[in-house]
């Protein structure tokens, strides 16, 4: 079977392999799409945490099941499946306290072992979600839309909350969705004008803000004086990440669901006055997926995925996706 592996920052190579051999417990299936995500692009640019070369990237991954055993999931031969990519190992204190997707010993597929830019992949069958109601362009955006769940969740949104979301990405706009439908009133901040405009146009977001030196004025005023609530990070700069904290209220809640690789630094003052909660949001659970699937029939996908490349036409075109100003919102690889 043909794959696309990463050999070591800025170099991705076409290469063939035999196929994976199922193993007991295990569903063999059949990559479908994959959405190319900011840990993909981060991986190429050599400045990805918890990664090693070489690696088979991708884990925003859409599948069909070509041959499994009898399972407690009832998934059977041709069932359409997203893929939950977090492997994680059941008995470490995380996963017996019911976050499993903060595993101690987490494998995540396309990072700390290889994942979906590949013609067919073995994956336990507890990892799979049944979606035969959904197209694969659907599919290859759950995961994406799973970390917003998982952060507005952990977050505990609440309706009428003025929540601010930093970053206009594909993570970020996950967020903003999901906190929208907790009945939240969203404001978006970016320094791109091009994802602002595409918030206010295809998400709905009333409020958008190009990051400047007046952020923190416009935010007063479009919140009576009183900050956000809840300040998520989806950027993962570090500058906007250090930025965060002003945008929120007194008592409000500072949620970082973008990754840095090095050191943030917060004035301990100013985060100390507003008894500040900071919180981390890593990945997403079962629930979190499920609570997509279901909902995704209200998702605007089709203008969220912008582009769709072939599996074999990806090495030529990565370079340009991933360049700025390409007006990438979700690219999506099609087998």
């Amino acid at each position: 079977m043909k794959y696309i592996v990463c050999e070591k920052p800025g170099e991705l190579v076409l290469k063939e392999k035999s196929n994976p051999v199922r193993k007991k417990g295990e569903a063999l299936v059949k990559i479908q799409q994959i959405g190319i995500c900011g840990t993909d692009i981060h991986a190429y640019g050599g400045n990805q945490a918890f990664f090693t070369y070489p690696r088979i990237l991708g884990h925003e991954i859409a599948a069909e099941i070509v041959a499994v055993d009898k399972n407690e999931s009832g998934l059977q031969k041709g069932d359409r499946v997203v893929v939950m990519p977090y492997l994680s190992c059941g008995t470490c204190f995380s996963c017996k306290n019911g976050k499993p997707n903060c595993c101690s010993n987490i494998r995540v597929l396309g990072v700390h072992t290889d994942g979906g830019m590949q013609e067919y992949l073995s994956l336990p069958t507890g990892v799979l979600l049944k979606a035969n109601q959904l197209n694969y362009n659907q599919m290859a955006i759950v995961e994406p839309l799973a970390i917003g769940a998982h952060a507005v969740r952990r977050a505990g949104i609440k309706a009428g909350e003025d929540v601010v979301v930093t970053g206009c990405g594909p993570i970020g706009i996950g967020i903003m969705k999901m906190a929208q439908r907790k009945g939240a009133n969203v404001i978006a901040i970016d320094i791109s004008e091009e994802r602002l405009a595409f918030v206010k146009e295809h998400i709905g977001i009333n409020h958008i803000i190009k990051a400047n030196s007046n952020t923190v004025e416009r935010l007063l005023k479009i919140t009576n004086g009183n900050l956000a609530a809840a300040v998520f990070d989806a950027s993962g700069y570090k500058e906007a990440i250090e930025k965060g904290p002003e945008y929120m209220a007194y008592g409000g809640r500072f949620i970082l669901v973008g990754l840095s690789k090095g050191d943030i630094c917060f004035n301990h003052p100013a985060i100390h006055a507003k008894e500040s909660t900071v919180l981390c949001s890593r990945n997403a659970t079962l629930e979190d997926f499920q609570t997509v699937i279901d909902i995704i029939e209200d998702f605007p996908t089709d203008a969220y995925i912008t582009h769709q490349i072939s599996f074999t036409g990806l090495i030529d075109k990565f370079d340009d996706l991933i360049k700025s100003g390409s007006g990438v919102i979700k690219a999506v690889l099609k087998f």
